[in-house]
């Protein structure tokens, strides 16, 4: 059961990627380290609703 999911930078707070999760295998919150173009640099980006 896969869901699209939205990533937001944990500094800026700006809404930059979406992701396929299939919420049965990973049921925590996903945390990734991506590039945020507003700071242009990598931070980590969490899931929001």
């Amino acid at each position: 059961m896969q869901h699209y999911i939205t990533l937001e930078c944990t500094s800026c707070k700006s809404r930059n990627y979406t992701v396929i999760k299939n919420k049965k295998i990973n049921k925590d919150k996903l945390v990734l380290n991506k590039y945020c173009p507003v700071e242009r640099k990598h931070t980590k980006h969490k899931e929001i609703k």
